[in-house]
């Protein structure tokens, strides 16, 4: 008798152990393991649960837009890789991905050097400035 209800005690507590974990709310990741998007380009993020923050490593690699709980849209500024993290709102990650900015195929650009400065072009039927300007040589030792 007494090990009958040993026996009913221990399947009592795997059945609640067993609803608790079936009960807990399931936090789908949204992963990748590296987003490309190419410089002054977006990409579309659609996460599979609500994020509460989100978290970019390096702001002047890439940028992040929050267009509601479950949408973003990430924005390359400069070359390079950074993370971007977004958790819901008790800090559970939702979304986490290598971010990689490129030049992309390199339509509609040049790059003008004189001497150690070099300035960015944005083409069409002619060229002018892009909004990036006229880079120094530290900003050519780093690949902008």
């Amino acid at each position: 008798m007494k090990v009958d209800t040993m026996t009913q005690s221990i399947r009592l507590l795997a059945a609640l152990g067993a609803i608790a974990v079936l009960a807990a709310p399931a936090v789908v990741v949204a992963q990748a393991a590296s987003l490309n998007v190419e410089i002054d380009q977006a990409r579309r993020v659609q996460l599979r649960g609500p994020a509460g923050s989100v978290i970019v490593g390096n702001p002047q690699i890439a940028d992040v837009t929050v267009v509601d709980a479950n949408t973003l849209y990430i924005t390359g500024k400069g070359y390079g890789v950074t993370e971007v993290v977004a958790v819901d709102p008790i800090g559970r990650t939702v979304f986490q991905s290598q971010i990689v900015v490129t030049a992309g195929d390199g339509s509609g650009r040049v790059r003008m050097w004189r001497g150690a400065s070099a300035t960015e072009m944005a083409c069409a039927s002619s060229c002018s400035p892009s909004v990036r300007g006229t880079s120094g040589p530290q900003a050519a030792a780093s690949g902008e």
